[in-house]
């Protein structure tokens, strides 16, 4: 496959303690062992773009990377919404799930899962 490998130690986005945490969870219920974390974006939302996040095969002209064990792919033009986010899982009270940190969104919605540039 013709992919791009990042650097691990300055990755495009970075997984908090408790993301890697609750994805190592999910990547061990998954019965197919070469599933890989699908970080990107998508139109639609409250805000323009939604998050993506899934499990999924690598793609021909994915970027590729691991942070702590887990294999992470990104399609290079999402770079420009996602470069320098930090993913975190939240287990409080008032939120629980994936929390994206992301530098570059001007605005979000109110419940964080879309934004614009």
């Amino acid at each position: 496959m013709n992919t791009q490998v990042v650097n691990e130690t300055q990755p495009p986005i970075r997984l908090t303690a408790g993301a890697v945490a609750e994805i190592k969870r999910l990547l061990a219920e998954q019965e197919d062992a070469h599933r890989c974390l699908r970080v990107g974006v998508k139109g639609g939302g409250c805000s323009g773009l939604t998050y993506v996040l899934e499990f999924d095969q690598q793609k021909p002209d994915d970027m590729y990377l691991v942070q702590e064990g887990i294999p992470i792919v990104i399609q290079p033009m999402h770079l420009l919404y996602l470069y320098g986010m930090t993913i975190d899982f939240e287990t409080g009270l008032n939120a629980r799930g994936f929390v994206f940190h992301n530098p570059n969104a001007k605005t979000t919605c109110g419940c964080g899962t879309s934004f614009s540039t």
